[in-house]
């Protein structure tokens, strides 16, 4: 029975690649016995290899020359190619080099809230111009997170993770922060500390995307039997220190973040007087970037910078 041929649509099947090195030591050594030795081959194996080979690519390869062989026109056309597709295989198989930081041109899209831009950012961008010049970063903004977006448009998600992730998203922890109060500086009650009767007494602003007012602050104020006012809620927490500016109402926000806003603003910075959870923050990314060694960098300059951050100014009134 007559076999029909195969469809234009289906690939030919690969040759043995394990013929590539055999063919290059042949090519260059222009004999049985010099690539048999090269190899730690026998003769005998070689001169086999050889028979596969010329099956394979349609051609004797080497032929007798006196009392030697000599490569056929074919064998010295393929000569170069043969010698940079096994270098090419070699390098695709090796562990990734170490970056040169100071040739590196990547751009890297980082998601994350505004209050981490506001204490990390700065501090990120600087180390990278020192040792990375080239490294672009794009900061975007949270919204609807999806990890699986690291699959596909974001090479790191950097605040606090949602738990559990997805199988395929790798994460390691970066610091802890606290909340403190802002309010503006001239304001009386920002004269000194505060008292849990007199922060719940207060107007406050709070920070959330989603309009939500209540937190594990209004658990430990209804445990004092107390509860709060909440002015206004910000969706970000620059916005929320600009509020303070213009009222007396208190803005809770990262300490990190108010130690970058005081510095621009005329904020005190309060200590809040309650028992409150710090909150860890961390960084995401998904495995097709776990061995790169430019994100390596990235993750490892991200776990620097926040490693510095962690002082700041003490609240206190300014």
């Amino acid at each position: 029975m007559q076999q029909s041929p195969p469809s234009p649509d289906v690939a030919p099947p690969l040759p043995d690649m394990n013929l590539l090195p055999a063919l290059d030591a042949l090519l260059r050594a222009g004999s049985v016995a010099g690539a048999a030795a090269e190899l730690n081959v026998s003769p005998s194996a070689m001169s086999r290899t050889l028979g596969r080979l010329r099956r394979v690519v349609g051609d004797p390869l080497l032929v007798p020359s006196g009392r030697g062989l000599t490569l056929t026109p074919r064998a010295h056309e393929m000569q170069p190619r043969v010698q940079a597709a096994l270098a090419a295989a070699v390098a695709a198989l090796r562990p990734p080099r170490e970056v040169e930081l100071a040739t590196l041109r990547r751009e890297f899209r980082i998601r994350t809230n505004d209050g981490v831009a506001m204490s990390l950012g700065a501090p990120l961008l600087a180390l990278a111009a020192r040792e990375a010049p080239g490294v672009r970063l794009r900061l975007l903004p949270e919204g609807d997170e999806d990890p699986a977006d690291l699959r596909t448009h974001v090479d790191l998600d950097v605040g606090e993770l949602p738990d559990p992730l997805p199988h395929d998203v790798r994460s390691s922890a970066l610091h802890e922060h606290r909340y403190v109060a802002v309010a503006r500086a001239d304001a009386e009650f920002a004269r000194g500390p505060l008292t849990a009767a007199r922060f719940a007494a207060l107007p406050h602003i709070t920070v959330t995307r989603r309009g939500r007012t209540h937190s594990v602050v209004d658990e430990r104020l209804a445990e004092l039997g107390l509860h709060r006012d909440i002015l206004a809620t910000a969706p970000t927490y620059a916005a929320a220190c600009f509020f303070a500016l213009r009222t007396d109402a208190l803005a809770l926000v990262p300490s990190e973040v108010a130690t970058e806003a005081s510095r621009v603003m005329p904020l005190a910075v309060l200590e809040i007087p309650l028992d409150l959870p710090t909150v860890a923050s961390g960084q995401a990314w998904h495995v097709r970037l776990d061995t790169d060694p430019a994100h390596r960098w990235l993750r490892g300059a991200l776990a620097r910078v926040a490693e510095g951050v962690g002082g700041g100014v003490s609240p206190a009134h300014m």
